[in-house]
C-alpha cells in the first residue's frame, strides 16, 4: 500500500508575480468514521460493534472533558491530546487577556508507531 498524491499549483501570495510552483498534495480516498472503526474493531476481538462504538464515543466525550480542565490527554501508544492556541501580541502583560486569544486548534502528537510510519511510508504520483 502507498498514500497517493497529486501535484498542485501554487501562486506565492507575498509576491504574485512570482512564477507558480508546484507541489506534492495527498489524496484522500474516502472516509472512516466511528461506525466502520467500530466494526473493524468488534472483527479483531471478542467485543460487541455496540460497544466498540459506545467506548469510542465515551473516549471522545471525556477527550473533551479533560481537555475543557486543561489536561494534556495521553493515549499511551496513539498519542497525545493538547488545546494550543494563538493571540496577538499586546505591549503590556496586562493587556494579554482572552479577548487577545485569535486562533485556537486541538493539537495532536502521534505516538511512536504512527511516527514510525510516516518515516516508512510509500508514496505514488497519481496520473
Amino acid at each position: 500500500m502507498s498514500v497517493k498524491f497529486k501535484v498542485v499549483s501554487k501562486k506565492n501570495p507575498q509576491d504574485l508575480v512570482a512564477p507558480v510552483k508546484f507541489y506534492a498534495s495527498a489524496v484522500g480516498f474516502g472516509k472512516t468514521n466511528l461506525d466502520k472503526l467500530a466494526k473493524m474493531i468488534s472483527i479483531q476481538c471478542t467485543v460487541t460493534e455496540a460497544d466498540c462504538y459506545a467506548v469510542l464515543v465515551s473516549l471522545e466525550t471525556n477527550i473533551i472533558s479533560e481537555l475543557e480542565e486543561g489536561r494534556i490527554v495521553k493515549l499511551g501508544r496513539l498519542g497525545n491530546f493538547q488545546v494550543g492556541l494563538s493571540s496577538e501580541g499586546m505591549p503590556t502583560e496586562e493587556g494579554v487577556t482572552s479577548h487577545a486569544i485569535v486562533n485556537n486548534r486541538i493539537r495532536f502528537r502521534p505516538g511512536e508507531r504512527l511516527r514510525d510510519f510516516l518515516q516508512t511510508v510509500k508514496y505514488e504520483k497519481l496520473p
